[in-house]
């Protein structure tokens, strides 16, 4: 069996907070652990 080979390159989360568009990475601490506990919704019609 052959093994392949991943290539994995960071990417950058941008999330809007405020009103801009900003990279979480540039986001405080407090809000980057915000980020990562919040819920996605579907909202239906």
């Amino acid at each position: 069996m052959e093994k392949k080979v991943l290539k994995r390159q960071p990417c950058e989360v941008f999330s809007r907070i405020v009103g801009y568009l900003r990279p979480v990475s540039q986001w405080n601490d407090g809000k980057q652990a915000e980020f990562e506990q919040r819920k996605e919704f579907e909202i239906r019609e």
